[in-house]
């Protein structure tokens, strides 16, 4: 009597493919824990930028522009500037999201104050300042992003024109800034624009190769 054995079955090629796994929300202590991780770095990108003189991008550079140009305080110009951003943000992106971003922009206020008590620097070369500036805040604004959170702005555009068209937020941003940097060649001399289009591109290809719909799952 012969025994018959039957193989395994092999996988049918039209089999449907396995199902991801769910996102894990993050909890409340790790937004928090974030928020502050990522606005902390983009303090110090800042200090980088400033102490070599360079010029930033997003609202904040647009509204400096614009005191540059009118004589409008440049508090009032930002405030402006930011209105529709917060209303996109609230209507499109969420109430935590809006909330989380108005708690990140408190946060770099009172850190950009205090910061001069804690980091000085002697001496710092443009070219080096806008690089590592440039990296530095772009790995701060990739935490906030990845948390749901921005610094109000050109960034709330960027993530709900990623989420909506699927445009990364990267190249959004940094076409955004280089045309605000451009702009300043009417009030700042060429050389320190181009370092502050290089401190742009730096900071925005940290987000443009890391902040990819569909590579970070956790919300």
């Amino acid at each position: 009597m012969t025994r018959s054995t039957t193989a395994p079955a092999a996988p049918s090629a039209h089999a449907a493919p396995a199902t991801p796994q769910a996102a894990v929300p993050h909890t409340a202590t790790e937004d928090a824990v974030a928020v502050f991780t990522g606005v902390l770095l983009i303090s110090v990108g800042v200090a980088f930028f400033t102490s070599a003189g360079l010029l930033t991008g997003g609202t904040a550079g647009l509204a400096f522009l614009l005191h540059y140009a009118t004589g409008i305080g440049f508090g009032k110009i930002f405030f402006v500037l930011n209105l529709p951003f917060y209303w996109l943000a609230l209507r499109k992106l969420g109430r935590e999201f809006t909330l989380k971003t108005f708690v990140a922009v408190l946060l770099l206020s009172v850190l950009t104050e205090w910061q001069a008590q804690f980091l000085q620097f002697s001496h710092l070369q443009p070219l080096y300042a806008a690089i590592a500036g440039g990296l530095i805040t772009g790995t701060g604004f990739l935490v906030l992003f990845r948390h749901r959170c921005s610094l109000g702005g050109v960034g709330i555009a960027a993530l709900y024109l990623q989420d909506r068209y699927g445009w990364r937020a990267g190249k959004v941003q940094m076409a955004v800034d280089c045309c605000i940097v451009l702009l300043a060649l009417w009030t700042v001399e060429p050389v320190r624009v181009a370092w502050s289009i290089a401190g742009a591109v730096a900071l925005n290809l940290v987000l443009a190769m890391n902040h990819r719909p569909g590579r970070y799952m956790a919300v």
